[in-house]
């Protein structure tokens, strides 16, 4: 589960009705909602709430980072609420659904000092990508 609302609070985040709303909706595990997506749950709870508003708010998340942008392939960007967690991503090349998964290891372990070419890396981005069992044909694995 997310602790985004915390994390906000914790920050002295002015929250507003609408930024409360945008944050709410974003709150939980394997949340990885389109701009739209949030607008449409949003609009549910509080129905005067623009998409410009929307917007705007994911923005501020993510310059704060207090939620992670995630590209898949072409799609919409989604707003994932666990910024915190170290994970990555497992995308369905199909629908697009996003997962968040926890591979053990360390993933600088497979690039070679040869291949950092005098890099410090300091952060490490990986998508799995594949077909979940809706979208994968034949019987679900």
């Amino acid at each position: 589960m997310s602790d985004l609302l915390e994390r906000l609070r914790g920050r002295g985040w002015r929250m507003t009705s609408q930024r409360r709303v945008v944050a709410e909706v974003l709150d939980g595990e394997h949340v990885h909602l389109t701009a739209d997506e949030v607008h449409v749950r949003a609009t549910e709870r509080l129905p005067e709430i623009s998409r410009a508003t929307v917007y705007n708010t994911l923005g501020e998340l993510v310059l704060l980072g207090e939620v992670v942008e995630v590209s898949a392939l072409g799609r919409a960007k989604r707003y994932d609420p666990n910024a915190h967690r170290p994970h990555q991503h497992l995308v369905c090349a199909g629908c697009g659904t996003v997962r968040d998964v926890h591979p053990t290891g360390d993933p600088l372990a497979g690039l070679p000092a040869e291949e950092r070419f005098g890099f410090t890396v300091s952060d490490v981005d990986v998508t799995y990508r594949g077909l979940c069992p809706s979208c994968a044909p034949g019987p679900p694995r």
